[in-house]
């Protein structure tokens, strides 16, 4: 049953931002070749990845879903939370990112910037405070070890 949820969601949401709304941005007029197109594919295939190995995290060690309303009972730190708190949504930009590099636009610049700013919004007034509320003192230890969104492997583990 979480596998299905998690799908429902993955189809719902992420995808309709990832892949739906930014092709209803973009013209195949103005596709980027070579080397952009070699890089565009790099980070779908790296933002797809990470998204869904996010997800498996969320299912198999967190019990539960992206969604904040079904959210993981245990908190999350391994996998790639190991190395930054925020992998889905990291992922998620990555896919955005991809689409810009390959359909270069205005549109997809104003709204990968704009999906970005939410995310980090979201993540500070909402999430953080509600995760420490459920978590604790494990959370503030996991914030302490652990970069909101980039990868640092200097911080003590």
């Amino acid at each position: 049953m979480l596998l299905l949820k998690n799908l429902a969601y993955t189809i719902i949401v992420p995808s309709t931002f990832t892949i739906y709304l930014p092709w209803l941005m973009t013209s195949e007029d103005f596709a980027s070749t070579g080397i952009l197109w070699f890089i565009s594919l790099i980070l779908f295939l790296f933002g797809g990845a990470a998204y869904l190995w996010s997800v498996w995290s969320f299912a198999s060690i967190g019990q539960g879903t992206p969604a904040p309303f079904d959210a993981p009972t245990h908190l999350v730190v391994h996998g790639l939370y190991y190395y930054t708190r925020n992998p889905m949504y990291g992922s998620i930009l990555a896919l955005i990112l991809g689409w810009m590099v390959l359909f270069p636009s205005v549109p997809l610049l104003f709204y990968g910037f704009s999906i970005g700013v939410s995310f980090h919004l979201f993540v500070l007034l909402y999430e953080e405070p509600h995760l420490q509320k459920i978590f604790g003192t494990a959370y503030d230890e996991y914030c302490a070890r652990v970069s909101r969104w980039i990868p640092i492997s200097s911080r003590e583990r």
